[in-house]
């Protein structure tokens, strides 16, 4: 059996988990305040969800 070789069977989804976390951090990428939703069926991930907020700078020293 040659170690260096992959099982046809893994492939696909080692594939599928490399796109889906890539995917993933690219909805954490320069992400500051919010959330990142991921939706999953069946054991596959249908969905990422990302949720930006913006905090605004009040300003405490006036009334």
């Amino acid at each position: 059996m040659n170690s260096g070789a992959q099982n046809p069977a893994e492939q696909p989804q080692s594939r599928m988990s490399r796109q889906v976390l890539d995917e993933i951090n690219k909805a954490l990428i320069g992400l500051r305040f919010g959330q990142v939703t991921i939706t999953v069926q069946d054991g596959n991930v249908v969905q990422i969800e990302r949720i930006d907020r913006r905090r605004s700078p009040f300003d405490k020293a006036s009334p």
